[in-house]
């Protein structure tokens, strides 16, 4: 039976606040959000293993991000995002391999992250390095005994599941957003699982709309308010054998989000019941 999570960011905010914040809306799974490597130490994993024990609350997931410049646009996206621009990818490499570390320190086995805007042509100068870097890093997670998913929306699935035979190794995988798969007009999230499905590790449960020009992303929603099919997503998965965890990510701040948030979980709640 899958579960139902919650997005949550690593912060200087002691991280036991935010777990019992996440319990008392119902939630006791989560990806972390990690984006500050200073805070991947030692003693801010003990807090976060300490916090999980309190509270009951499961890590899915790390999502590793990584330093330099990001652009969330057609544009300079291209040029900024993930270890596909050569000027920031041996140290973007670095950030995921220690991420990856940090993450089995607290026992978790899978470490996501955007990978940017993977070429469609395989003829492309840039794709080469990147096959390799991508295939460096997924070896270290791999000595590890973990798993690296790439978070949908930037690459078409034919796209990413060509990466995933060249790089030709066993623990690539997907982090399903039906959301950016819209947002960036590379895909009907349903109908990407045709293609990703089997790959499918983890879910955001996040909604939007497509681009309505050729420079912007599409607009992210409110659960329900936007293209994604969720019964008929979640229906897919099911269909799959996928049981693990649909992580609502709401990227808005303040009490909107949270009942965003509070809305998202009800709904999947119901679609949940009729699987």
């Amino acid at each position: 039976m899958m579960t139902i999570g919650v997005c949550v960011s690593l912060s200087r905010k002691p991280v036991a606040e935010c777990f019992e914040s996440i319990t008392k809306m119902g939630f006791h799974h989560c990806q972390l959000m990690s984006w500050d490597r200073s805070l991947r130490t030692p003693e801010k994993a003990e807090e976060i293993k300490a916090a999980c024990k309190k509270y009951e609350v499961t890590v899915t997931a790390l999502w590793c991000g990584w330093s330099g410049p990001t652009a969330w646009n057609f544009y300079a996206g291209q040029e900024t995002l993930g270890l596909v621009p050569p000027a920031y990818r041996f140290a973007r490499m670095q950030d995921l391999t220690d991420g990856a570390d940090f993450a089995e320190s607290l026992g978790i086995t899978d470490v996501v992250t955007h990978m940017g805007f993977v070429p469609e042509n395989p003829y492309d100068a840039l794709y080469p390095g990147f096959v390799a870097a991508v295939r460096s890093v997924a070896a270290h997670l791999q000595a590890n005994g973990q798993y690296l998913l790439f978070e949908t929306g930037q690459e078409t699935p034919v796209t990413l599941l060509r990466l995933f035979e060249d790089v030709g190794l066993p623990n690539l995988a997907v982090n399903l957003d039906p959301a950016n798969l819209i947002l960036y007009g590379k895909a009907n999230p349903v109908d990407a699982l045709d293609v990703i499905g089997k790959y499918v590790r983890g879910i955001h449960g996040k909604d939007g709309c497509y681009p309505t020009n050729g420079h912007d992303l599409g607009l992210e929603t409110p659960m329900g308010q936007g293209k994604v099919d969720f019964p008929a997503l979640l229906k897919g998965l099911h269909a799959l054998g996928y049981d693990g965890c649909i992580t609502i990510e709401r990227e808005i701040e303040g009490d909107q989000q949270t009942a965003d948030i509070l809305a998202a979980r009800d709904m999947l709640r119901s679609i949940l019941e009729t699987l």
